[in-house]
């Protein structure tokens, strides 16, 4: 039968019911959405799906509610949230109705529920505390998103749903950046496999243009490659590895001499006609020609 309701509570709001109406409502664009806690809309039917009321989680029955007891565990213990429930049922189909090649589907379900859902389920559940964020804990997604309620004294009757409404496009658009986001890297993947391939034994990696290519880097263990080079616009960029997200520190840097220069200073201190801006922090450096790039990136392993 055809999904023509989608059913959450209503009153306030938490990021779980409103990420899971960001799957829910792409799948199902024509189902209404609806917010109650009424017995009539929270009992199980063919044309429904519950989720974050309801008091039970059955997916045959399409209710998918946490707070009850006992509640759903993942296979490692860890709690659900509706939004892990909602994810772990149709986030493969939503992965589909957003275009994502059909064999990259099964990495990219896992990363997302890893990256993305699992921190909101843990946050609903009270299994971490936003507080593990330090000062950044206001800028968390959980949070962000509850700053979207209404403030304690609009008493209009509409408040909350008109708020939810308001906050589920901006949700949508965090929900689908990070698709995305993982999609292009599991296209990049291949590509910065051939450079290896074309890199041999260089440690000058030229990739096709900018992409992410650290992780591949790092299952490829190529440790030799020190510096990556790409197109950018009009000009070519010379970049340093990183060796880790959680840190700036790299396989190697730029040359202490080219820090902060630019244009005929660069020139004059790299000794290659056309370079045209190094990073203060050494990080990057950017020429007018693929021919003077190569030629910074060369000095830059010889003095690294």
């Amino acid at each position: 039968m055809t999904i023509t309701h989608l059913v959450t509570h209503s009153g306030g709001f938490h990021a779980d019911e409103l990420l899971s109406s960001v799957v829910l409502t792409r799948l199902f664009p024509q189902a209404k959405l609806l917010r109650s806690r009424d017995s009539q809309w929270i009992t199980p039917a063919t044309n429904k799906i519950i989720y974050d009321v309801g008091g039970d989680y059955d997916s045959a029955g399409q209710i998918f509610d946490h707070h009850q007891r006992p509640s759903p565990l993942r296979d490692d213990g860890k709690p659900f949230s509706s939004f892990g429930l909602i994810w772990a049922h149709y986030g493969r189909a939503y992965l589909v109705a957003m275009d994502v090649p059909k064999d990259d589907i099964e990495a990219i379900h896992t990363k997302f529920d890893a990256k993305f859902v699992l921190p909101i389920d843990l946050v609903d559940n009270g299994a971490i505390e936003p507080s593990v964020a330090g000062p950044l804990s206001i800028l968390t997604l959980p949070a962000l998103l509850g700053s979207l309620k209404p403030v304690f004294d609009n008493t209009a009757p509409t408040a909350d749903d008109d708020a939810f409404f308001a906050a589920l496009p901006i949700a949508l658009s965090f929900v689908e950046a990070q698709i995305r986001n993982l999609a292009a890297k599991a296209r990049a993947h291949g590509m910065v496999l051939e450079a290896i391939a074309n890199a041999g034994t260089s440690s000058i990696l030229e990739l096709p243009m900018g992409m992410p290519y650290r992780s591949t880097l790092d299952q490829a263990n190529v440790d030799h490659i020190l510096f990556v080079i790409h197109p950018r616009g009009d000009d070519w960029t010379l970049g340093g590895i990183k060796l880790s997200n959680d840190t700036f520190d790299q396989r190697a840097d730029l040359p202490a001499s080219w820090a902060g220069l630019t244009d005929t200073a660069l020139e004059d201190a790299s000794g290659v006609k056309g370079a045209k801006f190094c990073h203060n922090a050494r990080f990057i450096a950017v020429a007018d020609t693929r021919e003077a790039i190569l030629k910074m990136a060369k000095i830059a392993v010889q003095e690294a």
